[in-house]
């Protein structure tokens, strides 16, 4: 059946419209790119932000579904009267809608850390936006095909952005980020294509009652083959350990701008997929690798945390950070109860928040320092105090600090490990304890020590201290009222509980 809203492509495609005015700036007008390049994120922000407030106001998300004819072709066996059809079709749910906000959110705020860009920046915001598209159309997508699409179109954007805007070594970094990812997009594909060629439809809804069902068309050992399967696709995406050296080289040779992104935004593709398609299609054998996932998200956990404690490095010390926190995804997955499935959710959204402000203020440090090593950094508070206090406050929301979102993620999320396994439980707190160590560290390491900056140095100016406080208002706002998240996937969770039969 035809729907005909286009709330949806305006709110993904708007970009593009961005992209087109590009074309008529010269290159060497920086300014005015630069403008271009912040305004064209504000459509699909103004619109996800409405949708929100509209959704928790009892709006019917349904309502601006689309679904429209696209691709057709041969028959499908089992019905011999019935092509093989791909449909255009896109929708949102709670979870879904909630990803797309802070998909906008970032996204607008990234472009205002991107002003830093000197060189090519109008091709620069180009790929920016092809890269917001894609990130957008992954969450919005309502069938496999279209998701795929979306989910090819963040790794190409990507790449080039990384390849070109990159630090010393960003080649390499491009290539392994391509390697591991290109290696993760063709198992999907193989997963992707094993189900349409079995069901004969691609569209989401179909597939999740369809598959979840007794007496599906795929066998209990078929139906485990193909979660592992998607379990490594989305853990190389995670990362899940072993694979993520990958995701090290990216939060250190991209743009902290994009790192912005690429920690807040397309790491959680990967939780996002073992949510929607794992449990959704799959559930019962879910269920039974749950003991594997929570040991993986403890291993995640602790290992992230360990590394991150020794680096020098600050933009690695964040990003064995965001290992350690993904295991905290992880365990609430593992623990397939309702307050593991919650605070896994939870960490997804608030660690987006999270590390977003913290690469922000690395892309500030950055700029005005010159280095992010640890040893070369000391004595900030005394040339830099706005931006030293900033950072501590990120750093104690990273650790759990009561009254933030971090808190509020890492106890729910808890509380469902400990009801599920208490021996990991136990052993997974000191993971907790560890990122207090490595985030204290770090930041006396910067803004403490006998080195002291020149006092010349520009502190945080008005547009970048907006930018952090905006993310500051909502990790503090989430921690306070937790309740406007869990109102948004109240239902993702209930759906997923009565599929695994809880």
């Amino acid at each position: 059946m035809e729907q005909a809203s286009f709330l949806l492509t305006v709110l993904i495609f708007s970009p593009l419209l961005a992209i087109v005015f590009l074309f008529f700036v010269p290159n060497k007008d920086q300014q005015t790119v630069k403008i271009l390049g912040f305004l064209g994120t504000l459509p699909s922000l103004f619109l996800s932000s409405w949708l929100l407030l509209k959704y928790h106001q009892g709006f019917d998300l349904s309502t601006i579904a689309e679904s429209r004819q696209w691709l057709q072709f041969g028959f499908y066996p089992e019905e011999n009267n019935r092509p093989f059809s791909v449909r255009y079709e896109l929708g949102v749910n709670g979870f879904s809608l909630l990803m797309i906000w802070l998909t906008a959110l970032l996204s607008t705020l990234s472009a205002v850390a991107s002003f830093r860009i000197k060189e090519k920046v109008r091709g620069y915001y180009g790929s920016f936006f092809l890269l917001l598209i894609g990130m957008l159309g992954v969450f919005a997508a309502e069938n496999l095909v279209l998701f795929f699409l979306f989910f090819e179109l963040t790794l190409v954007s990507l790449f080039f952005i990384i390849g070109k805007w990159g630090g010393f070594e960003k080649e390499k970094a491009a290539y392994a980020y391509l390697l591991y990812n290109g290696l993760g997009s063709g198992i999907l594909f193989i997963v992707i294509a094993t189900i349409f060629a079995k069901t004969g439809t691609t569209n989401i809804e179909e597939l999740t009652t369809f598959l979840s069902r007794a007496g599906g068309p795929f066998s209990s050992t078929v139906q485990q083959w193909l979660l592992i399967t998607l379990l490594v696709a989305f853990g190389i995406k995670l990362p899940i350990f072993p694979f993520h050296r990958w995701m090290l080289k990216v939060h250190v040779q991209a743009p902290p701008a994009i790192v912005m992104l690429h920690s807040g935004i397309l790491l959680k593709i990967g939780a996002y997929g073992l949510i929607r398609f794992g449990i959704g299609f799959f559930p019962e054998a879910f269920a039974s690798v749950s003991q594997l996932l929570l040991i993986l998200g403890l291993i995640n956990l602790l290992f992230g945390a360990f590394l991150a404690l020794i680096q020098t490095e600050f933009k690695l010390v964040l990003a064995y950070s965001s290992v350690s926190h993904m295991g905290i995804v992880l365990l609430g997955l593992g623990a397939i109860n309702d307050a593991g499935l919650q605070g896994a959710i939870f960490q997804v959204v608030s660690h987006g928040l999270i590390s977003a402000m913290l690469f922000f203020i690395v892309n500030i440090m950055e700029e005005r320092l010159h280095t992010t090593d640890l040893k070369k950094l000391g004595g900030v508070a005394g040339a830099m105090p706005k931006l030293s206090g900033f950072l501590l406050i990120a750093a104690m929301a990273s650790l759990g600090l009561p009254s933030m979102s971090g808190f509020i993620s890492e106890l729910t999320a808890f509380i469902g490990v400990f009801a599920a396994n208490k021996t990991i439980g136990f052993i997974g707190v000191l993971g907790l304890i560890l990122t207090a160590a490595y985030m204290l560290r770090a930041v006396l390491s910067v803004t403490f020590g006998s080195y002291e900056r020149p006092k010349q140095t520009v502190d945080m100016k008005w547009v970048e201290t907006a930018s952090v406080m905006t993310l500051l208002v909502f990790i503090i706002g989430l921690g306070v009222y937790p309740k406007w998240v869990a109102d948004s996937v109240i239902v993702t969770v209930q759906t997923m509980l009565r599929g695994i039969g809880g």
